[in-house]
């Protein structure tokens, strides 16, 4: 017994040792996410003093204007589709609404510069819907009928807002189906109809989620390259490629840069001010959600069209396209002869990003679950800092680490053995990958810290009563229970570093084409058949995340949920 005593006093006395492993171990994790934020603020400060008031006349207005522009354009675009569709599928019965339910969530698959690259055809003056109009109106020449222009600001948000509407359908929802009965009913008591039962008590309450849902979406758009470029609007991230690469002013991309970033932050910055007096009264199972309304014919009809505008625009349509489009490439001329080699990058870089990711996101998500204190929790924050910066500002920022660690590479080879061993990580695959994982460790870290926080903390002292050491425990109890949340966050992941462009066009190795700037290139070209082939596969990818989120969420509520009325708890990346 007394030999059990003095054992179990050296586990306790191991265990703030432990602890601090695990956090000094987070704390590097964090660190290496947080390089290309100080990189990107000493490039910008090396920038000559002339440099400022060219940008400050000839680029920062329109970008900041066109940005702006775009942000309230999407904003408005996914907050109106994104709320309203998860209103009707929330609040009323209408035939296919189980089916709209999670096919709402389908435009998630497609990247948005694949969206751009399908409806440039589609709309095209000679393209599939204008030749239907002048065949049914009897117009001959193309110029004699007049149509939208999708090379535009109105495009552009159109486009971004077909695509990007789930973000804010997906927290919407969540609400709308966790809001108790009682207080709808009392509305209708008190004599308010759906509208004004809609405007003043269901809107309000599900306020500080859609705002969550509409910054999430402004992030998206404010990190697209591809669209933006191919639609001709002149936003922060299309000034930042350019003065990149066009200009070869790394200096002045990285001071554009530091502006977009300002604007990331106000963003997160007016998302967290308005969720600031949320709270949770109770959870979903000890909330009766109000029973769904039978709406008349009209109502009905109107529901069904309102829920398949969304997703005909959003992805049946580009799909639709894409693998038309795929499948005569390939019938007539077969496989593009470089896609093999660059699907075997895409897909060799996407999983070495993912493991190295998910390892590092079981890292900062552990060193929270075993320390469970301040210093903790804010290297967990600090390590998902990525998510919020688009891709150019991360590559942009980079640049300033990876050359000081070559350099002190290169001079330590020099100094003892003679040696220069150049550029080791700047312009190399080392440098996309760290790119992927500063990028997107937010998901698994955030995934895996919600993972872990269900398993049950009492098999923690159960083990290092037993002499278990926390590695011991992670690999041995953690590891296999947190299983679906680590596949999940895999797959999240892996699928983002496919779709991923904009980091991808500045930081890949020369003559080295992944999925997504092949797409790029053809469409940069005007080559669209020859691009779908690429672009197709991109998207068949994304469906995997997408079919996930539907199925997981169908499970978390079918135990309490009859299969008419099962809502979908809402999935949403951190």
């Amino acid at each position: 017994m007394t030999v059990a005593t003095h054992g179990g006093d050296a586990r306790v006395a191991a265990a703030p040792r432990d602890g601090r492993r695990w956090l000094t171990a987070s704390a590097v994790v964090a660190a290496l996410t947080l390089a290309p934020v100080a990189g990107l603020v000493g490039l910008a400060l090396r920038g000559s003093g002339d440099l400022w008031p060219h940008l400050i006349a000839t680029v920062l207005p329109r970008a900041l204007i066109e940005s702006a522009t775009l942000l309230a354009g999407v904003g408005a675009v996914v907050a109106v589709v994104g709320v309203g569709t998860a209103w009707i599928v929330s609040a009323y019965r209408f035939p296919g609404r189980a089916m709209f339910d999670w096919a709402l969530l389908l435009p998630l698959a497609i990247p948005t510069y694949i969206a751009a690259f399908a409806y440039l055809d589609i709309l095209h003056p000679i393209g599939p819907v204008q030749t239907a109009l002048r065949s049914a109106l009897g117009v001959q020449n193309p110029r004699d009928l007049w149509f939208p222009e999708i090379r535009s600001m109105g495009g552009c948000v159109f486009l971004l807002g077909s695509v990007l509407y789930p973000y804010v359908y997906l927290t919407a929802r969540s609400m709308f189906l966790m809001q108790s009965a009682t207080v709808l009913e009392v509305a209708r008591t008190l004599g308010a109809g759906g509208l004004r039962t809609f405007f003043l008590v269901a809107l309000p309450l599900a306020r500080p989620a859609i705002a969550v849902g509409v910054s999430l979406a402004l992030m998206e758009a404010l990190n697209d390259i591809g669209a933006a470029e191919f639609l001709g609007v002149r936003t922060l991230t299309v000034s930042i490629y350019t003065t990149w690469v066009n200009r070869s002013s790394v200096e002045g991309a990285a001071q554009i840069a530091l502006a977009m970033l300002a604007i990331v932050v106000l963003l997160v910055a007016l998302e967290r001010w308005a969720r600031r007096r949320q709270t949770v009264s109770s959870g979903a199972r000890g909330v009766r959600g109000a029973a769904r309304r039978t709406p008349g014919a009209l109502g009905q009809a109107a529901c069904v069209i309102g829920c398949a505008l969304p997703i005909l625009a959003g992805f049946v349509a580009p799909f639709a396209y894409l693998l038309r489009e795929a499948w005569r490439r390939i019938a007539e001329f077969g496989l593009p002869p470089q896609i093999l080699q660059e699907t075997l990058n895409t897909v060799l870089f996407a999983s070495v990003a993912t493991v190295i990711a998910v390892t590092l996101g079981f890292v900062v998500a552990y060193a929270v679950r075993i320390g469970r204190g301040g210093p903790a929790r804010f290297t967990l924050r600090a390590a998902s800092v990525g998510y919020a910066m688009p891709g150019t500002v991360l590559a942009v920022g980079l640049l300033t680490p990876l050359a000081a660690f070559d350099n002190m590479i290169d001079g330590a080879a020099r100094e003892f053995f003679g040696l220069s061993t150049g550029l080791l990580l700047s312009g190399s695959g080392a440098a996309l990958i760290y790119a992927y994982v500063v990028r997107f460790l937010a998901i698994p870290a955030g995934g895996v810290e919600a993972g872990l926080a269900k398993i049950p903390t009492t098999l923690d002292h159960a083990a290092r009563n037993l002499g278990e050491r926390p590695g011991g425990v992670a690999r041995r109890i953690h590891v296999p229970l947190a299983g679906p949340a680590l596949g999940a966050a895999a797959l999240l992941v892996f699928v983002d570093c496919m779709k991923e462009l904009s980091a991808t066009l500045l930081l890949r190795p020369f003559n080295f084409e992944t999925l997504a700037t092949h797409v790029y290139a053809e469409a940069s070209r005007g080559s669209y058949e020859s691009g779908a082939v690429a672009a197709i596969a991109i998207v068949l990818t994304g469906l995997a995340p997408v079919v996930l989120v539907a199925r997981a969420s169908a499970r978390r509520w079918s135990s309490s949920q009859t299969d008419d009325d099962a809502p979908v708890d809402a999935i949403i990346r951190p």
